[in-house]
């Protein structure tokens, strides 16, 4: 979360396989464990989001998707590689920092997506 020019940076990320899940800890001592579907689901990635927000796309059945590596980007993102192998999307520390805080509301609007468009979380 950027505050006044500073940027709230992660001290541990770490990929938690069985529970299928990110789990970072921030310097501010916040602490998130977000689900590898919500990640995939919401990828920063252009074929997810595309270039506006008429132009996102809801992405079903992955409901089992986990993550296979988390590669640093720079010194201010990673890159999440998923095992249905996508691996598109660019996380910044602001953006799972608000995946973190926000996830019960962004997990209700994927759910409401899938219902609008009769799609399910299975494969």
């Amino acid at each position: 979360m950027s505050t006044f020019g500073t940027q709230v940076q992660p001290t541990e990320i770490r990929v938690k396989r069985e529970e299928k899940a990110l789990e970072i800890s921030f310097e501010d001592g916040s602490t998130f464990s977000i689900p590898a579907e919500l990640l995939r689901v919401e990828s920063p990635s252009a074929d997810v989001q595309g270039h506006g927000p008429s132009q996102k796309t809801v992405i079903a059945g992955r409901r089992h998707v986990g993550i296979m590596a988390v590669e640093p980007v720079g010194n201010y993102a990673v890159r999440l590689k998923f095992d249905d192998l996508h691996d598109t999307g660019i996380f910044t520390w602001e953006a799972l920092y608000k995946f973190g805080t926000d996830q019960d509301t962004m997990w209700q609007s994927y759910l409401d997506a899938l219902a609008e468009k009769g799609l399910s979380r299975d494969p």
